[in-house]
């Protein structure tokens, strides 16, 4: 029995801006339940195949010029975007989120599952971080005075809204106990996934590790070139944000670090299967970029905490650092290049991350509470 049958369905997300990971989880969404309609704080991918003839409904942010671009200039608005939204003709309500999207408002038999990427960083887990490394340019001292006078505020709000969140499902384990901690909720753990058919497989290896990924604070991006500039070794970065980070960094690059920019995702995927190891320096709640070079067989060179911990097989798929450092990084390679790998191996090991298995399983649980 079919208990989704004649039900009306939403998606609601933080923004829709550029298609990276967390849009990844979107589309698979979308071909979940394809008849769902769409509500975001604001949107500008119109040119993206996977929107086309939906209902896509945006907040009054989408009018505001600066803001609309900026989702951290924007941060005290949306509480209110998407609480201004009308959700009350919809059965189902499913928030993607990592920022304010779980703060919508739905009529009590209506049911809302947020499929959860991390509490927001910038309230809990890595405020400080934030604060020290905001991306504001000549605005970051009034950020970094008003942030602290305002945080409190933005917190209790957040701790409300997941209140409001019927069913909580976390994209890993890490981000359930993050959910527990902060929220007070339990989570069900589902893990994203790859549509991994499509993505290329090679046995065969280049001369070059890689990275790629929004070249912001967190996704350590300086960690590499720093890295990088000391060992002489060979390495291209693909990133599709153009900022200060960005072009400081590319700056000071010596000519084994070659930069790429606006990769299309087939491009990226062949430098995946012919790199000698993808490494994936940050503390992440959950990455499917490394999945992506696992489906291509290549190894991974990552950080030892959180989610890495939770999906790979070290010596099989996965070598480890211990310390987010130059020093722990290039002893990591050094130990990698005196080592072999299973290119058959590591793609077996990523097929548990296709996205039919997340996509069977996100429908499973739904149609669960619901019946």
């Amino acid at each position: 029995m079919n208990t989704l049958e004649n039900k009306k369905i939403a998606i609601v997300c933080d923004w829709l801006k550029d298609f990276g990971w967390a849009e990844i989880v979107i589309s698979h969404l979308l071909e979940i339940f394809p008849n769902a309609d769409i509500f975001t704080s604001v949107f500008f991918m119109k040119e993206n195949k996977i929107f086309e003839g939906r209902k896509i409904t945006t907040s009054f942010i989408q009018k505001i010029p600066l803001l609309n671009k900026s989702h951290k200039l924007a941060l005290m608005l949306r509480p209110y975007a998407f609480e201004s939204f009308d959700l009350s003709e919809y059965d189902i309500v499913i928030s993607s989120n990592s920022a304010e999207s779980k703060g919508i408002i739905t009529k009590p038999e209506t049911l809302h599952f947020c499929y959860c990427h991390t509490p927001t960083r910038y309230f809990w887990s890595h405020y400080h971080e934030y604060l020290e490394m905001m991306e504001f340019g000549i605005l970051n001292p009034i950020g970094k005075w008003l942030m602290p006078k305002i945080v409190h505020r933005l917190r209790m709000w957040d701790f409300l809204a997941a209140k409001r969140v019927d069913f909580f499902i976390a994209n890993s384990k890490n981000t359930a106990s993050r959910i527990e901690k902060y929220y007070k909720k339990e989570a069900k753990v589902i893990y994203p996934g790859l549509d991994l058919e499509n993505i290329p497989f090679s046995i065969e290896k280049g001369d070059y590790y890689f990275y790629n990924g929004r070249c912001i604070p967190y996704k350590k991006f300086d960690l590499i070139v720093d890295t990088f500039n000391k060992n002489g070794k060979k390495i291209i970065i693909a990133t599709n944000t153009d900022n200060k980070l960005y072009r400081n960094l590319k700056a000071k690059s010596k000519e084994n670090i070659i930069w790429k920019f606006w990769l299309s995702l087939n491009e990226i995927n062949i430098l995946h299967s012919k790199a000698k190891a993808f490494l994936f320096p940050p503390e992440e709640d959950f990455g499917l970029v490394p999945i992506a070079a696992m489906a291509s067989g290549t190894p991974v060179i990552a950080y030892k905490k959180w989610w890495s911990l939770e999906t790979v097989v070290e010596w099989v798929t996965w070598i480890f650092f211990e310390n987010q450092s130059v020093r722990s990084i290039n002893n990591a390679i050094e130990e990698f290049e005196n080592m072999e790998f299973d290119a058959y191996k590591i793609r077996e090991h990523a097929l548990q991350f296709d996205k039919k298995n997340f996509q069977e399983n996100i429908l499973k649980y739904i149609q669960e509470k619901l019946s």
